[in-house]
């Protein structure tokens, strides 16, 4: 137990101070390497974005954690790891998007991670079907919120347009799998309080 909490810790100083290795190729990759075009306010939006966004897979990490340590089927604890892994990745995309725009990650990450991390534990705890539950509506609100930041980023950023748009696919797969997993359905008041939660959360980040 010792060498797990050691090993979780270590994860989360990582996660948090550290740039780490993608395991996919950097979305943007594909567009030119800045979009000559952007204004100083444009780019000042796409970073206040980027970073809610930032602020959001720093949570997804610690989350995911949470929830695998207090699995009780191993086969689940595994598939959240599996889907951790694409998290890491949406992590470190945001980070690289936020260095190219000259901007840093929100400031209240390590408490976003703790806080995170602690409601996957109670998520694990209350049992598998609603930990999937917990997860399959926390991807749909994520899938909401990506796609309200398609709208709301300049047309002309095409590199932050690309790492949203293929977090946005990999959101929806990581719902569609726990749905597929027998996911129970969340009481309204625990979806809303999530939504209210998440709103504290994105507007605290994108100017903090």
């Amino acid at each position: 137990m010792s060498d797990r909490v050691i090993e979780e810790f270590d994860r989360a100083l990582n996660n948090i101070f550290c740039k780490q290795t993608s395991s996919r190729d950097y979305p943007a990759t594909v567009t030119q390497r800045e979009s000559p075009t952007l204004s100083h306010q444009q780019k000042r939006k796409a970073a206040g974005l980027m970073r809610v966004n930032h602020a959001g897979e720093m949570a997804a990490q610690a989350l995911y954690q949470g929830q695998s340590l207090t699995a009780r089927d191993p086969r689940l604890a595994e598939k959240l790891k599996s889907a951790s892994i694409e998290e890491a990745d949406h992590l470190n995309w945001c980070r690289n998007r936020l260095e190219e725009l000259d901007e840093r990650p929100s400031l209240f990450d390590p408490l976003w991670y703790a806080g995170s991390f602690a409601i996957g534990m109670v998520a694990g705890i209350a049992g598998d079907r609603w930990n999937l539950g917990f997860l399959a509506e926390t991807e749909h609100q994520v899938v909401r919120h990506l796609s309200s930041h398609l709208n709301k980023l300049p047309d002309n950023d095409t590199r932050s347009r690309a790492i949203v748009a293929q977090m946005k696919i990999d959101e929806q797969g990581h719902a569609d799998l726990a749905e597929g997993l027998g996911a129970a359905q969340l009481p309204q008041p625990v979806k809303q309080a999530m939504k209210l939660t998440s709103k504290i959360m994105t507007t605290l980040a994108e100017k903090v």
